[in-house]
Order: C-alpha cells, then sequence, then structure tokens
C-alpha cells in the first residue's frame, strides 16, 4: 500500500476545480496557463490566533479574493470572525459579524458555517433550542451588508454554492434533542440566490423513503435511532455539488451512507450505503490499544469499519462523478442513548451478564457472545471470549453494540444462552446473549473514493495514513524536524503515545479539493493527531501520496497557545490564479487552538 501510494503518476487531462465544500472558493482557474507540478509540497505561511484555547474558536474557513477576506466560523462566539488575508503570511482580524443584530433571529442563536462565492457571504444559523428550524443568511462580502435571511430546517450546519453561483445548498443536520425528547426530520435546503435580496428555497426531503425503513438497513444503510422515521434519523452532514451545478451528493455520517440530490427538481433521487471496511484483509490494518508503548498496526478479523465521512468534494473524471470522502466516524450520544462500548464492555468473560449497559441494549439481552466462528483467531469459544478481550487484541477498542448480532427474519435479535446455545421462549432475559458475528468500529481511518452512481467502493487508503504517520518518513512540526511516529495517534487534548488507537485513530475530517495546472489534489484533515495530507487525484482511481504537514508543536506536553495548531476542522483551496501570492494557498481551521493557519502549496 505504501508503495504504491508513493508511487509518481501522470495526467495530461485538464480539469477545472470542481466545487468542493464550504470552504473552497469555487472559482474557475486556467489550467493552461499555469505549469503543472510533478509533485507538491505544504509550506507554513502564517496564521491568525483568536487567542481562545480549546472553546472552538476557529471552525469552518471561507475565502472572498476580490476582498482579499476571509470568514472563519468561531462557535466559541457563536459568530463569525472576518480576517484581512491580504498579507497571507500575517492574517489580522478585521471584524466580528454577530447574528444577533439581525432582526427576527432568535436570541442565542449560533453560527454553524459559512461559504462564500461570487462576492457573496453565506452563514448557516442554528437556533435555540437547536431542534427549532434554524437559518441562513445572505452578505455581501466587501462590506458585510446583510442582503436577506430566509428560514430553514432544524440545525444547519455545512453550506455550499452551486459552481454556477445559482443556488445555495444547506445540509439541516437535524440531530435529536439531548434528552431524546424531540427529534426533528434531517434534510437539504435549495436555496435561490440568483437574486441575493431575495432568497427563495425548496427542500429536499427524506419523507418519501420513511416506508423503506427496512430495504434501506437490509442494504446496509444504518437507520437506529430511538423511535425514529427515516426522515427524521437521516442526518445530512456535508454536501459536495457535481460540476455541471446538476447533482448535489450528501455524506449522511451517522447512517454510513450518502444520499443523491437531483437539484433541477430538489428531490432525493438515492440513498447509498457506504458498506463497510474489512479490517482482517491485508492493507487495512490499524491501530486499536490506546494502552500500547509502541506502534502496532495489525489485522483484526471480524471488525469492520463504518467509513461514516464527515466532509466529501468531487471529482469528475472522464464524465464520471467520483465522490472523496474523509472517513472520520461518528457515534450518537443523545441522553440515556449511547451506541459507543468497548469491546470489553460489551463482551465479558465467560459470557457473563452485561456490566452497567446502555438501556437500550439492555432491553434487548444480558449479554452478549462473540461468534467463535469469526473470533476463534483470538481465542473465543461458545463459553468465552478468550484472549479477544486482552488490550493488545480488542479490548479497548470503540464499537457499536447496535450492529454485528444475529437476528431473525423480522429483525429481532436471535437469543442465545450463556452456553451458546439458541435460547427458547421460557429463557429469562437475564439468561440470554446477543451473538457477534462482527463488531463495527467507527470511521475507517482513510481518505475514499467512492462512485457518485452506484456508491460503490473506488478506492480506499487503506492503512497508510497510520502506517506513514507512525513511521520513519513522518516528520512533524513547522520545520519538519519532529519524529512523528514518537506521538502517534496522539489526541488533540494532550500529547500521548496511541491517545486514539482505540477510538478512530487519526480522525481524518475535513477534505477540499484544488487544481494545479492540469492536475487536482485533495487536501486531507486529520483532526486529532493534526495536519494535512495531501493526495493526487487526477486519476480518481489511483490516488498517489504527496505530502504531509503537521504545524502542532508536540515539545509542548500539556496542550495550549503554545502548541501551535490543533483540531483541524475545515479547508478552503485558494488557486494561483486568485492568490495573493502567485501560489495556490490552503487555509485551515483548527477548533482546539483557535488558530486559522495558511500554508502555501508549491511545485516540485
Amino acid at each position: 500500500m505504501l508503495r504504491n501510494l508513493l508511487a509518481p503518476t501522470s495526467i495530461a487531462a485538464a480539469i477545472l476545480l470542481s466545487a468542493c465544500g464550504g470552504g473552497s472558493t469555487n472559482e474557475p482557474v486556467d489550467a493552461v496557463a499555469e505549469q503543472t507540478p510533478s509533485r507538491i509540497q505544504m509550506n507554513f505561511l502564517g496564521r491568525y490566533e483568536s487567542g481562545v484555547f480549546g472553546e472552538s474558536a476557529a471552525e469552518i474557513p471561507a475565502v472572498d479574493i476580490v476582498s482579499k477576506r476571509g470568514f472563519v466560523v468561531n462557535s466559541e462566539k457563536g459568530a463569525l470572525d472576518v480576517l484581512d488575508l491580504s498579507v497571507p503570511a500575517s492574517p489580522k482580524l478585521l471584524s466580528t459579524l454577530r447574528v444577533s443584530d439581525i432582526n427576527g433571529i432568535p436570541a442565542n442563536a449560533v453560527v454553524n458555517s459559512v461559504a462564500s462565492k461570487n462576492g457573496l457571504v453565506a452563514i448557516a444559523i442554528e437556533s435555540n433550542p437547536k431542534t427549532d428550524p434554524g437559518f441562513v443568511a445572505l452578505y455581501r462580502a466587501s462590506d458585510l451588508a446583510l442582503l436577506d435571511f430566509i428560514e430553514v430546517g432544524a440545525q444547519p450546519d455545512m453550506l455550499v454554492f452551486t459552481p454556477n453561483g445559482s443556488q445555495l445548498l444547506v445540509a439541516n443536520e437535524g440531530e435529536p434533542a439531548d434528552d431524546y425528547a424531540t427529534d426533528p426530520e434531517g434534510s437539504v435546503s435549495v436555496i435561490d440566490v440568483s437574486l441575493p435580496s431575495k432568497l427563495s428555497l425548496r427542500t429536499a426531503s427524506f419523507r418519501a423513503f420513511n416506508d423503506q425503513v427496512q430495504l434501506l438497513r437490509q442494504q446496509g444503510v444504518r437507520i437506529f435511532g430511538r423511535n425514529a422515521t427515516v426522515a427524521q434519523d437521516l442526518e445530512p452532514e456535508y454536501i459536495a455539488v457535481s460540476p455541471d451545478s446538476k447533482t448535489a451528493y450528501v455524506s449522511l455520517q451517522e447512517n454510513n451512507a450518502m444520499a443523491v440530490i437531483d437539484l433541477a427538481t430538489a428531490r432525493v433521487s438515492k440513498v447509498l450505503p457506504f458498506g463497510y471496511k474489512d479490517h482482517g484483509v491485508m492493507g487495512n490494518g490499524f491501530a486499536a490499544n490506546d494502552k500500547d508503548t509502541g506502534v502496532s498496526i495489525a489485522l483484526h478479523p471480524g471488525v469492520l469499519g463504518m467509513y461514516q465521512p464527515d466532509a466529501i468534494a468531487v471529482h469528475q473524471f472522464n464524465g464520471v462523478d467520483y465522490v472523496v470522502t474523509a472517513n472520520e466516524g461518528d457515534a450518537r450520544e443523545w441522553g440515556d442513548f449511547v451506541e459507543e462500548i468497548r469491546v470489553n464492555k460489551l463482551f465479558s468473560e465467560s459470557n457473563a451478564i452485561f456490566a452497567s449497559p446502555p438501556k437500550d441494549l439492555a432491553s434487548l439481552a444480558g449479554g452478549a457472545i462473540l461468534n467463535p466462528a469469526t473470533f476463534a483467531y483470538c481465542g473465543a469459544s461458545q463459553t468465552s471470549p478468550g484472549n479477544c478481550l486482552a488490550n493488545e487484541v480488542l479490548g479497548r477498542l470503540n464499537v457499536t453494540w447496535t450492529q454485528g448480532y444475529q437476528r431473525n427474519v423480522d429483525g429481532t435479535p436471535k437469543l442465545y444462552t450463556q452456553l451458546g446455545e439458541l435460547a427458547d421462549a421460557n429463557t429469562a432475559k437475564a439468561d440470554t446473549r446477543l451473538m457477534y458475528d462482527n463488531v463495527y468500529s467507527f470511521g475507517a481511518r482513510s481518505m475514499s473514493v467512492f462512485s457518485g452512481n452506484t456508491g460503490a467502493l473506488v478506492w480506499d487508503s487503506g492503512d497508510f495514513i497510520e502506517q506513514y504517520t507512525g513511521g520513519d518518513l513522518c516528520k512533524a512540526g513547522v520545520l519538519r524536524d519532529t519524529l512523528c511516529k514518537s506521538f502517534f495517534n496522539s489526541g488533540h487534548d494532550k500529547v500521548a503515545l496511541n491517545d486514539r488507537s482505540d477510538n478512530k485513530g487519526p480522525e481524518p475530517e475535513g477534505i477540499v479539493l484544488g487544481q494545479i495546472g492540469s492536475k487536482t489534489f485533495a487536501f486531507l484533515g486529520l483532526e486529532r493527531v493534526g495536519g494535512v495530507m495531501a493526495f493526487d487525484i487526477s486519476d480518481p482511481r489511483n490516488p498517489v501520496f504527496q505530502d504531509y504537514l503537521n504545524t502542532r508543536d508536540f515539545s509542548v506536553a500539556k496542550p495550549a497557545a503554545a502548541s501551535g495548531d490543533l483540531g483541524a476542522e475545515g479547508l478552503a483551496f485558494v488557486p494561483s490564479a486568485l492568490s495573493p501570492t502567485g501560489k495556490p494557498l490552503l487555509i485551515t481551521g483548527h477548533e482546539v487552538s483557535g488558530t486559522t493557519s495558511v500554508y502555501e502549496v508549491v511545485g516540485k
């Protein structure tokens, strides 16, 4: 895998920059006028420091090239910071835009996301409570004059302009209330911005799929919320739009699926499952133990990774849309509904009863068994999980209890006794066990490419991210003077080897595409250990690794303002033709450090 990803490639086709998310400038580039690099490297140029650490003071960035302004979601303020990017090496705060100034927006509403195009800036506004309808407001980028605002669905988050600039799409995530008493529907608002001072919208709803719940589940779409309809359970996370502005692709992260929307009709045409990654197959290994004292990337048969991408982007190649994904992973936890559990808590020695299980799990059975047909390799039997629960095997891994166990034809759990025999109608619930054929972990610790038409997996980076950051080639820091593997899978809240190995690893979250010459590159942000990876995806069927830049200072033992950049969240790409420096720029928001950094992308 490492050799393939590092191998050179040559693609001659010139492809215009595609729409790739809320942070993209989405402007066309003259690919002929720009030299095509053999490879690229990212160099740190400068950063803006909000001075607020650990409070999500810099999340999603967007850029308006004409006014040379950057716009960064500051969740700590519930507002939008406006930066002067005329000198990219020294970004400066110009002002802060607060939605409380808008007459008609509820008190305590907050800014969730931002997008910019053609001199316009759009922000997504979440109401308080979040289950109420939210809003989208549209501003003129040059002077921040409010042009109009419009009500949308509950919890509007990521938003993006179509490449032709005629429409603005927002993902209304519709998460349930913290006590799960209210669960609004997820949806996508399709807003007409052709007349910026008079917005109108259509809503792409999932209600038409409410009577297809069993079919969707059989296909692999995760629909598992408490008493939820399909429309309530599907939670749009991120949107990417095809270069012809005709089709939108929407990641449904918790559902491990993707929706396809026909923008001419604002109708959801498909809900496609992403499927699962087999961590028992060569090249798909991962580090599963946060107590390990070294880097231990291994195969784990019986563990299936849910891709669950956060950010996605679209790259069109030979007339076909390919969806590029950052496979972060995410678990649901609302009130007493908790789906995440460690393997050594879900299963126990001698198939004993659950110890303090989540409420919804306890309602199903009294305990759980690992199917020896799958897990015999680590000692599982009908009566004991054997060595599978050891820390160095699977014991510390966080998985979902909601899937993997055997079911009857009607979808109810197939129950066993603690001896591994089928339970009968007279068996007390406390004596029944769920039989897990597989366990499902969150995220795939990778970047993937899927067919936009069918949802089929075209390419996946496998275990490359962990192999690289855990190897001798990887160097972190602005000067690339720190061996990455010394801090392998550190979290962003502390410097500790393997801190996140039990839970989504490096956690790829943000992604943006950018064109340089005739090549298209994907920039992938790693939320936990930090940094950005770059891949040449000119041929999306065969991406090639280019560079990794992590501007975090690992010498600061307890993460603080002196740590540099922590918690890479959103990314925006500025092509060379529109850059103040004449070279491509990458703008990265870091939610933990509250910093917005500027990287220069140079050809080699």
